[in-house]
């Protein structure tokens, strides 16, 4: 039987909680755990609120199915993390931590269907098509993508003390825009599936330019525009930027380790893929020893980046560092 999402997440906090972290520094005052469970919580509680039902029901149970059925939350936490650095007005942030999320769900939505990945288990349970049928799940996805740029537009709040400067709302879209496109996180995509069955033509750079894009653009986006929201300076986005794109790729770096080494259970969703279609892997490229090696330069790269900051003030985003690079599923 696959385990629940949430019963999953906390085995993963557990885990991470307790590894050796830069946020050392605050020991006795940051619990890592405590902080992911509370924030898991405020982003379900907003991401059920922002999206109601409504008519046609099909399309919005399809979407309000697969955004609130679990998952770690790592993206509007990030954004919020890095708002945090700078800001404390959490409504600011908010709508573009739940777009980011309904964003990031709309990839799976479309990744899990017969044409891209075939997958029938996404999070411990049925995929979206397979409850909705393909066409629902397709539309959804849809839905979700453009109700997530309505989403910020509408509900980031732009007057009184500590709200956004439209301008920031507006630069918010365009980079979240640019992240997401066609030489973004669906320029990754293409490339990814471009290259399946043709691993004896794959190099370490295409391997880098789809996890770069497929995987590392929305955690950047993440990082970066919670960080403009809070107020950043340029330097400051200059290296929440290195930051965001050397977790974002650990982040596949791991995933594809994660997939030739651990089950359908212990994941949540079909182990094994990649090597079944061919798929170009950091493992398959590289082997897993060295795999793991570049996984834990990327994440203490990131961490090298924040050194500047308060180390209270950075500690969510050191500790989600360490959670990306030892995650489990």
């Amino acid at each position: 039987m696959v385990k629940s999402g949430r019963s999953r997440e906390v085995e993963v906090v557990s885990k991470v909680s307790v590894a050796p972290t830069s946020a050392a520094v605050t020991a006795g005052e940051f619990n890592f755990q405590e902080y992911m469970m509370g924030r898991a919580d405020d982003v379900n509680t907003a991401l059920d609120q922002c999206l109601p039902m409504a008519y046609p029901e099909s399309v919005h149970e399809s979407m309000r199915y697969s955004l609130l059925a679990g998952g770690k939350r790592i993206r509007p936490m990030l954004c919020v993390a890095a708002f945090e650095l700078f800001a404390t007005r959490m409504d600011t942030v908010m709508p573009t931590a739940c777009a980011l999320e309904m964003i990031h769900t709309m990839t799976l939505m479309h990744d899990d269907l017969p044409c891209m990945d075939n997958d029938d288990f996404r999070r411990g349970v049925p995929t979206n098509h397979k409850v909705y049928g393909e066409e629902v799940a397709i539309l959804a996805g849809d839905a979700l993508l453009t109700y997530a740029f309505e989403y910020i537009a509408e509900k980031t709040p732009t007057e009184g003390d500590g709200c956004a400067d439209p301008r920031t709302v507006l630069k918010v879209l365009s980079y979240i825009g640019r992240k997401v496109g066609s030489t973004g996180l669906v320029g990754g995509q293409i490339v990814d599936i471009e290259m399946e069955g043709r691993s004896e033509e794959a190099s370490l750079e295409t391997l880098q330019y789809i996890h770069a894009k497929k995987t590392a653009d929305l955690l950047d986006a993440a990082v970066v525009c919670g960080a403009m929201l809070g107020g950043a300076r340029e330097e400051d986005v200059a290296r929440l930027t290195k930051y965001s794109q050397n977790i974002g790729l650990a982040f596949q770096v791991v995933d594809d380790i994660l997939d030739c080494t651990m089950s359908s259970e212990e994941l949540g969703k079909t182990a094994g893929k990649d090597e079944a279609v061919g798929k170009t892997t950091y493992p398959s490229l590289l082997g897993l020893d060295e795999s793991r090696r570049i996984a834990q330069k990327l994440i203490d790269d990131a961490k090298a980046e924040l050194s500047s900051y308060d180390q209270a003030k950075a500690a969510p985003l050191l500790a989600l560092a360490d959670y990306i690079g030892n995650r489990q599923n």
